[in-house]
């Protein structure tokens, strides 16, 4: 505000002399509150509809295979824990998920609302997309009926349908890595779901793969998404798919060093 009140005031004063100083500074302080104040609203407008979208949305992927079960309904319920939300904004979520089970649910008008409110940012989209594989994903499988919804869903976003493979890839190698590995996942499988992740073919050098790594970091960082508007309650979600790539990308590494 003070750099406002002094442009205002050295352009008052050109005009005015010393009253004019007084009347630019108090100017430029009022722009400088209602613009301050209008970049605020947008952002939380941004925020509020990304949670409503997320979870309207979850609801309708939810419904994909017939039926919304008790269990997917704790697995939303579950994410309002995991993403810290308080109780105005469960509220909303659970009316927004409640609103994507309907019958009469127009998932393409709400991926473009959400379009409209993201600014098409292509890491905001990713990270819808994400936090909806995530959901799917979280009894360890995907059904048929929902992997083409989520393949839905990523054209309503403009997305490749690539970006479903690559993420269910970036998931299935991160729940992976964490857990320790597993007998039915095999270095095979991980090293093949590392390359996907990232973007990359096995067959890329190992400048292109960095390349690639970074460019991901880069994108999905969680400070650069909240100044863009990503809400805190979702910071988690950025926070564990950044993990992922680093997860995938040491993948890599690991398997390029033993075959050296």
């Amino acid at each position: 505000m003070l750099f406002a009140m002094i442009i205002g005031g050295l352009i008052g004063y050109g005009l005015g002399r010393f009253p004019g100083l007084l009347i630019g500074a108090a100017v430029g302080a009022f722009l400088f509150r209602q613009l301050r104040k209008r970049l605020l609203g947008k952002l939380q407008d941004i925020q509020s509809g990304f949670i409503e979208s997320v979870f309207a949305v979850m609801g309708c992927l939810c419904k994909a295979d017939g039926v919304v079960t008790r269990d997917e309904i704790q697995v939303a319920e579950a994410m309002f824990v995991r993403f810290r939300m308080n109780e105005q904004q469960k509220a909303a979520a659970r009316n927004a998920f409640n609103r994507g089970k309907a019958a009469d649910f127009d998932l393409e008008a709400e991926l473009n609302r959400f379009l409209a409110l993201s600014g098409r940012q292509p890491a905001f989209l990713q990270i819808f997309l994400h936090a909806q594989m995530s959901a799917v994903l979280a009894d360890g499988a995907v059904h048929p009926a929902e992997h083409e919804m989520l393949i839905r869903i990523a054209r309503g976003l403009g997305l490749p349908e690539g970006q479903v493979d690559q993420l269910e890839a970036m998931l299935r190698g991160g729940h992976a890595g964490r857990a320790g590995g597993g007998a039915q996942y095999t270095s095979a499988q991980q090293l093949d779901d590392a390359y996907k992740a990232l973007g990359v073919s096995p067959t890329a050098s190992d400048d292109e793969i960095k390349k690639a790594y970074r460019k991901l970091m880069s994108e999905n960082h969680p400070d650069k998404l909240a100044g863009k508007g990503l809400p805190e309650s979702m910071r988690e979600i950025a926070e564990e798919r950044t993990g992922e790539i680093s997860h995938a990308y040491d993948v890599i590494k690991a398997a390029r060093k033993q075959q050296a």
